[in-house]
C-alpha cells in the first residue's frame, strides 16, 4: 500500500469505526471507488487500533470488570456486566463462524452497503423516540449481540445498531453505551484471531495504527457525547442519502 492510501484509510477508519455510518461500509466504498486493496494484515492493525481507543476510553470499567471476573464475582454491578458481555457475545460469535463465507460474499456489493446504510439509518431514527431507565439483563444482552452480528454486514453500523437496540429495548443512555462498546473488545479480538496472518510490520503500517487510534479516540468520545445529548439521530440523514445514492448508482 502506498503511504497515503494508508493515511487516508487510517483516518476513514477512525472516524466511522465509532459514527454510527459503518466504517466496514466505507471501506468497501474506498475499495470499489478508489481502486485501493487492503491486506489482511493492515485490516488487523486497524482492529489493533480500535482496541487501543476502548482501552484508553473505557480502562477504568475495563480493570473493574477484569478484577471481578478473578474474583468470579458475579453480583457487583461490573461482575453483572461482565456476564451480559460474555452472554452478548455468544450469538455475534455464532454469527459470524457460521454464516463468515456470506458475509465476506458481501464486501465487493456497494449495493449491498447502501441497504445497509438505509438499515442503519432506521436505527438512528428510532433512537429519538426512546428513552429507556432499565438496567441490563441477560435477553437485552442476547438481542444486542444480535444485532452486532448483524453488523459485519458492511452498511450495517455496529455502534449504530447495538446503541440503538440498547436504546429500544429500554435501557438507560449511559449503560447503552458503555455496553455497546465493550461488547466489541471480545468480537475485535475473534475477528482479529480469525484473520491473523504472521507478516513484517511496515513503519507506514505503524502511522497507520496512530491515526487511527488518535482520530478513533476523538471519534469515540463525539459519538459519547451524542448520544447521552440526544442526538445520536442526526447521522441517520446521512446514512440514508449515502444509502440511496449507492443503490441508484
Amino acid at each position: 500500500m502506498e503511504l497515503f492510501q494508508i493515511i487516508i484509510l487510517s483516518i476513514v477508519q477512525g472516524i466511522t469505526e465509532w459514527l454510527p455510518v459503518s466504517s466496514s461500509g466505507h471501506l468497501v466504498l474506498f475499495q470499489e471507488f478508489f481502486n485501493m486493496e487492503i491486506p489482511i494484515y493492515f485490516d488487523i492493525l486497524l482492529h489493533f487500533a480500535t482496541l487501543i481507543v476502548i482501552f484508553l476510553v473505557f480502562y477504568k470499567d475495563i480493570i473493574k470488570i477484569i478484577k471481578a471476573l478473578i474474583k468470579l464475582d458475579f453480583k457487583d454491578e461490573y461482575g453483572k456486566l461482565a456476564l451480559y458481555l460474555i452472554i452478548g457475545s455468544i450469538p455475534t460469535a455464532i454469527m459470524g463462524l457460521v454464516f463468515k463465507d456470506f458475509f465476506l460474499s458481501l464486501f465487493t456489493n456497494t449495493k449491498v452497503v447502501g441497504v445497509g446504510l438505509l438499515t442503519t439509518a432506521l436505527f438512528l431514527i428510532s433512537t429519538k423516540f426512546f428513552e429507556g431507565k432499565k438496567k441490563l439483563s441477560p435477553f437485552p444482552a442476547i438481542i444486542v449481540g444480535i444485532a452486532q452480528g448483524l453488523a459485519i454486514i458492511p452498511g450495517i453500523s455496529r455502534s449504530g445498531s447495538t446503541i440503538s437496540t440498547s436504546l429500544l429495548l429500554g435501557i438507560r443512555k449511559e449503560l447503552a453505551v458503555k455496553f455497546s462498546f465493550l461488547l466489541s473488545v471480545p468480537a475485535i479480538i475473534g475477528a482479529t484471531i480469525l484473520e491473523y496472518t504472521p507478516t513484517a510490520i511496515t513503519k507506514e503500517a505503524l502511522l497507520g495504527v496512530i491515526l487511527t487510534t488518535i482520530v478513533g479516540y476523538i471519534s469515540l468520545k463525539l459519538t459519547i457525547k451524542l448520544v447521552l445529548n440526544k442526538k445520536f439521530h442526526y447521522f441517520s440523514i446521512y446514512c440514508f442519502i449515502l444509502g440511496i445514492l449507492l443503490i441508484i448508482i
